[in-house]
């Protein structure tokens, strides 16, 4: 599976820390079922069986809704899994080494917080980007915001799809807005609040403002 501009609309990377007696699995079945256009497994803390364990449920879901489904930086547990593919940051492996372990037909998403690193991201194989922090967030306590100048600037650039990071929820998204982004990628936003599935699909129709392409109808 590729992705394409339309996949990167509303982009979820997951996030337990709100789950309370919530299981994982059955939040992600909901907001896939309310718009979400793609999910990244996103866990720094759980052994390589729990991940794989957790990845194996995700998969299924992702795979029976036809959406692209992504492991955070854990290469190792995306190959073992079959997923669609990985996303680097720029502490992480170069995106030329991890292209050559993934392979030609995998998804690469890179990271990018300037112009140069998208564009090496995107000569070494980087079928999209995530660019930001475009707002304040605690979800990255290290992640530097870049300004919607840069954010712009790297859409310009790079002819590979770019969604917007870091920060972003429905009462700051449509600052976006002409920033040429091809969509928004949100943990929090959804995974805070105690209704994903409308937060989802109130979340997909801002995003739907803010990209404002034909295709969307």
């Amino acid at each position: 599976m590729k992705v394409d501009k339309k996949s990167m609309l509303l982009y979820v990377a997951t996030d337990r820390s709100w789950l309370g007696e919530n299981r994982l699995e059955n939040q992600v079945e909901e907001i896939v079922k309310s718009g979400v256009s793609f999910i990244q497994l996103r866990e720094k803390e759980l052994s390589f069986n729990e991940f794989l364990n957790v990845g194996k449920k995700i998969k299924k879901i992702t795979s029976e809704n036809h959406i692209p489904f992504v492991i955070n930086d854990n290469i190792e547990v995306a190959l073992a899994l079959d997923a669609d593919g990985v996303h680097v940051g720029q502490s992480d492996m170069n995106a030329k080494d991890v292209r050559a372990l993934i392979g030609e037909d995998k998804i690469l998403g890179v990271s990018a917080k300037t112009v140069e690193q998208a564009l090496l991201a995107e000569k070494h194989g980087a079928d999209y980007l995530g660019v930001g922090a475009v707002f304040s967030t605690s979800t990255k306590n290290d992640a530097g915001k870049i300004s919607f100048e840069t954010l712009k600037a790297i859409c310009n650039a790079v002819n590979i799809p770019v969604v917007a990071i870091g920060g972003i929820s429905e009462t700051n998204i449509m600052e976006l807005k002409g920033t040429g982004v091809d969509g928004v990628a949100v943990i929090s936003a959804i995974f805070a609040k105690p209704d994903v599935s409308s937060a989802t699909k109130e979340l997909l129709e801002l995003a739907k403002e803010v990209v404002g392409v034909k295709w969307l109808g």
